[in-house]
């Protein structure tokens, strides 16, 4: 009883960011468009004007406005699960490899920490994505990390694409900002707000969608993209701070993470820009009920035919298994994807936590 109240509480906090963009269509809604002038910005399409804001200064996705209603909320968790049994019954877990050989080596590697965090080095550099690495009062981890925290490598660029507690944990990135005095935080117009109280003085970037972060002498491209999603982290700073994903391009790979989206056009959009990646790190699981979740996560199904859409030559799959999130049993995204392998046109990736992707 207790864990179910605090995953209502938890589910209340995140949508609860909804509430501003009730009863409006995309037509009614005027926007401004905002940038940070100190950053590249890659979209050179003469239609593109920057990050959307509507009138009363929150941001907005591209095309599709957050729609849910706390009535859907209320609806979902006083709903019986369909597969509460099952879920119950399923107690599998994630498959994980030790990783401490590998990051503790010279080679580059990129691993999956769980959910939807990722520690990376290519060409001597070293960036960890929305780690979320300590068990806090919402989010208990289901499956083991492959390290010990103590054993992290030393981390040049702490990447966070949004406000979300499963994205965006404070614990974890004060424990990073102890130990890693010169790391720069890359993110989202508006994040400085939340981050900076965690930092120890740590720079930080952030980026408008489509624009490229500046890391000086390294030779590694990294954009910010856009999603379709929301934030919110407390109870008055709805859609206050961007969401966005990353886009990476090194001299001979290029990686696309997705973070958090429902489907929408911005997944074609970010191919015209910037291309095909090579390696598509798309999310697949925190999906059902499809009716009330659809606006921020992708299906495991919506997730291949993204995949195919961007022209991704390898698709590896995340954001499931590690934190109990919504009504689908843990691994039945991964179910769903072997079932449907042969509608992706490119490799798919056994998912495994602490294996080198590459």
């Amino acid at each position: 009883m207790k864990r179910n109240v605090l995953l209502f509480s938890f589910t209340l906090l995140l949508i609860l960011g909804a509430l501003p963009f009730l009863g409006k269509a995309p037509a009614e809604i005027n926007s401004l468009f905002v940038s940070n002038e100190q950053l590249r910005t890659v979209n050179e399409s003469i239609a593109w004007k920057g990050t959307p804001k509507s009138e009363d200064g929150k941001f907005r996705n591209l095309y599709q406005p957050f729609e849910s209603r706390f009535s859907d909320l209320l609806k979902w968790k006083l709903s019986r699960n369909p597969q509460r049994e099952a879920k119950r019954a399923d107690k599998r877990v994630l498959e994980v490899q030790a990783a401490q050989e590998l990051v503790s080596g010279v080679n580059d590697f990129l691993i999956w920490l769980g959910h939807a965090s990722f520690l990376m080095r290519k060409d001597g550099v070293t960036f960890l994505i929305d780690p979320i690495l300590i068990d806090n009062l919402f989010l208990k981890r289901q499956s083991e990390l492959p390290l010990a925290l103590a054993k992290l490598p030393k981390i040049d660029f702490l990447l966070i694409s949004h406000n979300h507690r499963d994205h965006c944990d404070q614990s974890t990135v004060e424990y990073l900002a102890s130990k890693n005095p010169d790391m720069t935080v890359l993110t989202g117009l508006g994040m400085s707000e939340v981050l900076t109280p965690w930092l120890a003085g740590q720079q930080i970037q952030e980026a408008g969608w489509f624009q490229q972060y500046d890391l000086l002498d390294s030779a590694v491209q990294v954009v910010y993209v856009p999603t379709r999603h929301w934030s919110r982290r407390g109870l008055m700073d709805e859609n206050e701070q961007l969401w966005g994903v990353f886009f990476f391009r090194f001299a001979n790979t290029s990686i696309y993470f997705m973070g958090d989206s429902g489907y929408g056009a911005h997944f074609a959009d970010i191919k015209s820009v910037l291309g095909s990646p090579d390696y598509a790190l798309l999310g697949v699981g925190a999906f059902k009920p499809e009716w009330f979740m659809h606006q921020s996560h992708i299906s495991p199904t919506d997730a291949i035919r993204v995949a195919n859409e961007i022209g991704a030559e390898n698709f590896f799959p995340m954001h499931f298994g590690t934190f109990d999130l919504s009504d689908e049993p843990p691994l039945e995204p991964l179910d769903i994807l072997l079932e449907n392998a042969d509608k992706i046109n490119g490799r798919f990736i056994f998912p495994v936590i602490g294996k080198n992707i590459w």
